[in-house]
């Protein structure tokens, strides 16, 4: 364990905060710039459902088609 001499050095601390995989974590400006891209990501995401859903509703109430000839 620690203090056995077999890797001296190579100690951390149990709280060092290293992201996982080695990802390097940028300044707070970088981090802000990323959460925007997400963010407006997502918002388009649900605007384009929201006019999806719309689109369909407007459709349904639109049903003037020609009666069909099977009767």
């Amino acid at each position: 364990m620690a203090g056995d001499g077999k890797h001296p050095g190579r100690e951390r601390s149990a709280n060092d905060n290293r992201p996982p995989g080695g990802q390097a974590v940028g300044n707070e400006a970088d981090v802000s710039e990323r959460l925007d891209r997400v963010v407006l990501t997502i918002a388009r995401l649900i605007g384009r459902q929201m006019a999806r859903e719309h689109f369909e509703a407007l459709q349904a109430a639109n049903d003037n088609s020609a009666p069909s000839e099977e009767e």
